[in-house]
């Protein structure tokens, strides 16, 4: 045999090999059919192919430029250069040498399909997509080119054709996986999530040994919530492929929502093991760092991945949310404005601006942050709460009703529309009320078994009670509180305090720190370590007083922190969630019927719920009229409730009352200017000049006591109820005015009331409540006479007997310790 022939038999062996994906024996072939044969241009076209496979690509263009200088016009040559430019990622060369390869055979459909790919790498879909339609013109039935399309449909988000594609590759090759995993792709992004993961099962069936699959299966069961039959298929996808980078990430995002931190950061760590510059595992870890408020560690992943990744705007919105905890508000800003600039359709960077905004209480940005998420994403998650809630706090009613019935509707429907506090201000629907802290809590803080049951520990000396707050400053819960934490019984009670805010040295502050048997400061801590913390204490009963209010920390108790966990007097309405056993109210406040709309067993206290702190100091300056800004001669309603807690039918009401009560004037509280401004348009639009509206500003607590001396009756608000203001209005001698409602939040003014001996001041209608303002507006004698009692009884009733409130409060605790020890499940206690 002559050199050409062996020439030959190795060149069709080389051929052999390649058709069957044998790379490095075809390579091997060409090389030595090239002994035999030198400078054939078909052997090094075929022998640079090979070597493309193989990733040999500086052998691959040294064969190719020797091809060029033979024949240039070799259709093979400018095929292989497009292929080789193209998996070197150098897309516009590529496509030049591909046109080459065209214009020498304008039907090449390989070429076309190559340019296609190097389209739609560049992000060019509509450019591949006529690459593809090219194709289909001569051959419709061309398997890749239909797959091809589909894909990049999915590319768009055009899943309904994408499906049309994907059915017909099917039809032409039944035994194909790609068409069933496209088809996935396709339901999921239509979020037919049951069908996506049918067309996958199919897929794993024609191929059980493609890991791909068995991620992308598992990442639709992450989406559905699934988390263990995620985390099942990731693990099976790991077992097929130990190095598979996207399996470990995938895996580590799960364990993250499961709150299973530190699992997460081993996965995460694992795949930047396998890739140092895995993007997505750099970032992802950072969100499990922020959880655990390990929040300088989380910013330095969160820097790696933008130094991996310039673009990567996950990390920019993360290292926003990182700041926004730290309270570095502007430093958030930046970043969230870095990730909408990168990607502007960004729903969530928007609203978390929002947020941020919101805190720095610049409300008219917010508000427009709000409705840019909204108009990007309707169905986002709690914004349409936050955006309305913004709203009240400047008295912006526009679209109020609308807006109102859309959150309702869909809390009915079990949707994540509101934060459950939004809701409280907005009605006083109970059922609605325990509905939105349900679905907040389980979506928000489900219970987190990482610590495992909580063990029995042996009975001490002492019951061990640990609060649990942000507000431990000058704050209305503290101000409220730190009396009866001076008093509780030292002999019987071991008290610590849990502190996760902010210390603003303020005489309270002092006084707090000096009232508990250990003061700890926890804002460092996650609410794991917080939660373990208080087991190693061996705490008894965990008091969280913060509920969903601002800094609130409710994840603490959804590791059990300790076996009995109440909520008390932060929070006016159900937590709904289990793992908090009691909540304290009263009679008033929880009538026996209302029980089943909070899932907790309800404390009676015997008198009201609300603690007083009978220390309180009242200015001894007189303030007059003049020095307010009111008239002299007037008679003055007030209301310093925070302006969300005015509803429009409330305000109706208010200037209803003003007109019958001729000169008189409503002296409120103004939280920001746009309130101010827009109450006053109000006013007018209702007929009231403006001018009758007088506003005051802050003032230390003792002056702002003094400043209710001015006041003639205070007009408390619906369907959220003056709380502190009420009792400080009370402990100044200014009798309130209230409409009871039917949720804990609506009748907290009416416990008060109650507490004091003034029922007469409860009313059941808006009618009512209208003609008793009117009524001692023109009734003077009426109205001193309430005032002289309220003097009289501020003594003599319970309300603000603190001892007696504290007692009763700690005969709670031990009940609720004896039915933990009996081992009996919590249940409604009654004290009388």
């Amino acid at each position: 045999m002559d050199s050409l022939e062996i020439a030959k038999t190795l060149f069709l062996d080389g051929l052999k090999y390649f058709k069957n994906r044998e790379f490095q024996d075809a390579e091997r072939s060409f090389l030595r059919s090239l002994e035999f044969a030198p400078k054939r241009p078909s052997t090094l076209n075929n022998l640079a192919a090979a070597q493309i496979k193989l990733k040999k690509f500086d052998e691959a263009e040294i064969n190719l430029k020797e091809v060029l200088e033979i024949d240039e016009k070799s259709i093979d040559l400018w095929l292989n250069l497009g292929a080789l430019y193209l998996e070197r990622k150098q897309l516009a060369q590529a496509i030049t040498y591909l046109e080459r390869c065209i214009g020498l055979d304008p039907n090449h459909t390989l070429a076309w399909k190559l340019i296609a790919q190097a389209h739609d790498q560049n992000r060019e879909f509509n450019k591949a997509m006529d690459c593809f339609k090219k194709i289909l013109e001569s051959n419709p039935s061309d398997w890749d080119a239909i797959i091809g399309m589909g894909a990049i449909l999915n590319d768009l988000k055009r899943y309904s054709s994408s499906i049309q594609y994907h059915q017909l590759a099917i039809e032409i090759d039944p035994n194909s996986t790609s068409g069933y995993v496209n088809m996935g792709i396709a339901f999921t992004g239509l979020k037919k999530f049951d069908l996506a993961l049918h067309n996958y099962s199919i897929a794993l069936d024609l191929d059980s040994g493609d890991w791909d699959i068995w991620l992308n299966k598992g990442n639709t069961l992450h989406t559905l919530k699934r988390h263990g039959e995620a985390i099942a298929h990731y693990d099976h996808a790991i077992q097929l492929k130990p190095d598979f980078i996207e399996a470990w990430t995938s895996k580590g995002i799960t364990l993250n929502e499961l709150k299973r931190y530190d699992e997460a950061i081993a996965h995460y760590d694992k795949a930047t093991s396998l890739k140092a510059d895995c993007v997505e595992a750099w970032a992802s870890k950072g969100l499990s760092l922020h959880v655990l408020q390990r929040y300088d560690e989380a910013i330095a992943h969160y820097d790696k991945a933008i130094s991996l990744k310039a673009d990567c705007v996950e990390a920019w919105a993360s290292k926003g949310a990182t700041f926004y905890e730290l309270k570095r508000y502007s430093e958030a800003l930046t970043h969230y404005d870095h990730a909408i600039q990168l990607k502007p359709d960004y729903a969530e960077a928007w609203s978390n601006k929002g947020l941020a905004l919101n805190m720095l209480q610049r409300y008219d940005e917010a508000i427009a942050h709000y409705d840019k998420a909204i108009s990007l994403k309707p169905d986002i998650d709690w914004i349409p709460g936050d955006l309305l809630h913004t709203k009240m706090r400047v008295c912006d009613w526009s679209g109020f009703n609308d807006s109102l019935k859309n959150v309702t509707s869909k809390v009915i429907t079990n949707e994540k529309i509101s934060p459950p506090f939004a809701l409280l201000a907005l009605t006083d629907d109970a059922v609605l009320h325990q509905q939105s802290a349900k679905i907040y809590a389980q979506d928000q803080y489900p219970p987190n078994p990482a610590l495992g049951p909580i063990l029995k520990h042996p009975r001490g000396h002492k019951i061990r009670i640990g609060y649990f707050s942000a507000d431990f400053k000058n704050h209305p819960v503290a101000n409220l509180t730190v009396e009866l934490f001076e008093l509780h019984n030292k002999n019987r009670f071991e008290v610590f305090a849990f502190s996760f805010g902010v210390d603003d040295k303020s005489p309270v502050r002092l006084r707090l720190s000096q009232a508990f048997d250990q003061f700890i400061d926890v804002s460092g801590m996650s609410d794991l370590g917080i939660a373990k913390l208080s087991r190693d204490m061996q705490i008894d009963i965990a008091i969280d007083l913060g509920g969903y209010t601002a800094d609130s920390r409710t994840g603490i108790f959804s590791y059990r922190a300790a076996p009995i966990q109440v909520s008390y007097i932060g929070y006016l309405g159900t937590m709904g969630a289990d793992y908090i056993d009691y909540i304290i109210a009263d009679k008033t406040l929880i009538p026996t019927g209302s029980q089943s709309y909070y899932s907790e067993k309800v404390v009676y206290l015997p008198n009201s719920y609300q603690v007083n702190d009978r220390k309180r100091l009242i200015s001894d300056k007189q303030f007059t009229r003049k020095e307010l800004g009111l008239p002299e001669n007037s008679f003055v309603f007030c209301c310093f409730n925070n302006n969300y807690k005015i509803l429009p039918a409330t305000f109706d009401g208010w200037m209803r009352i003003l007109k019958e009560v001729e000169g008189s004037v409503l002296f409120l509280y103004a939280e920001n200017a746009w309130a101010k401004s827009n109450l006053k348009l109000e006013a007018e639009a209702r007929g009231i000049n403006s001018k009758r509206l007088v506003f005051g500003g802050y003032m230390p607590n003792a002056a702002y006591l003094a400043r209710y001396q001015a006041c003639d009756l205070f007009l408390d608000t619906f369907s959220y109820n003056a709380g502190t203001t009420a009792s400080d209005a009370l402990w100044a001698g200014l009798p309130i005015l209230t409409l009871i409602g039917q949720s804990f939040a609506s009748r907290v003014a009416a416990s008060l009331l109650n507490a004091i001996g003034l029922p007469e001041l409860i009313t059941n209608t808006q009618e009512e409540y209208e003609a008793l303002a009117i009524e001692l507006a023109m009734n003077p004698e009426k109205l001193a006479a309430i005032k002289l009692r309220l003097v009289n009884n501020r003594q003599t009733t319970s309300l603000f007997d603190s001892p007696l409130f504290a007692k009763n409060l700690e005969a709670a605790y031990i009940k609720m310790f004896e039915l933990y020890q009996a081992d009996f499940l919590p249940e409604h206690i009654h004290l009388n």
